[in-house]
């Protein structure tokens, strides 16, 4: 038989949804980092002046673990973003 109580039915569809709403944006947000993380990398391997190879595969390597880490963990990205923004300054400083 269905359940017919609307006060567990409603309270239960909006766990349903925000569980959904979380999931999509945690979702949304790995794709910008790692997207970021793979645009740094071929910036290193196109541009950079010495072992260009090395920096833009450990980069990605070690960018995709913080990554994980965060994904798992439920923090806040700030090791995914302090990854990328330190993959970025190497970058920087190999293309210069």
């Amino acid at each position: 038989m269905a359940d017919h109580s609307p006060v567990d039915n409603h309270q239960h569809q909006l766990t349903d949804h925000r569980e959904t709403y979380e999931g999509f944006v945690k979702g949304a947000i790995v794709l910008t980092l790692v997207s970021f993380l793979i645009l740094v990398a071929l910036v290193s391997f196109r541009f950079g002046e010495t072992l260009n190879v090395f920096i833009g595969f450990a980069g990605l390597i070690i960018g995709f673990i913080a990554v994980a880490i965060d994904t798992r963990t439920n923090s806040r990205w700030f090791l995914s973003i302090g990854v990328l923004v330190v993959f970025g300054l190497i970058t920087a400083i190999n293309v210069s």
